[in-house]
């Protein structure tokens, strides 16, 4: 039997930080997992989305480094439409995160922005245009 895709983890730095920005994406986190060295939400369809602390990684993986530059990873999440796609991504660089690219209209069909969570990672804001 072939293993069957299950997750997807991110290394953090700060726990509390990255949870507040994805919980302002709508993932449903548990409450008070700010201070858990390891926490996990369950995703629309099962897949789980697990945050890890660096010291958390670097308990089992004592060589564990961060690695630093663009395209370590990116998530994305697909909004309601291109208004929303625009709202999100002012809601977000507007709460202290950092635009990556503005939004704009894509020549494969999408309005389209990128702004990164507090690890540097890009998260892709996208919508059809009609």
């Amino acid at each position: 039997m072939a293993p069957t895709f299950a997750a997807i983890g991110l290394a953090v730095a700060d726990m509390g930080k990255s949870l507040a920005f994805y919980r302002r994406l709508g993932l449903d986190i548990p409450a008070g997992a700010e201070d858990a060295p390891h926490v996990e939400a369950t995703l629309p369809g099962g897949v789980k989305l697990m945050w890890d602390t660096y010291e958390t990684i670097r308990s089992f993986y004592p060589d564990f480094s961060v690695t630093g530059g663009d395209g370590r990873i990116s998530l994305a999440f697909a909004c309601a439409g291109p208004a929303d796609v625009d709202r999100t991504h002012a809601a977000l660089v507007k709460a202290g995160h950092e635009s990556h690219l503005e939004p704009w209209d894509a020549p494969w069909g999408q309005r389209y922005a990128v702004v990164l969570d507090p690890d540097g990672n890009g998260v892709d804001l996208f919508a059809p245009l009609t």
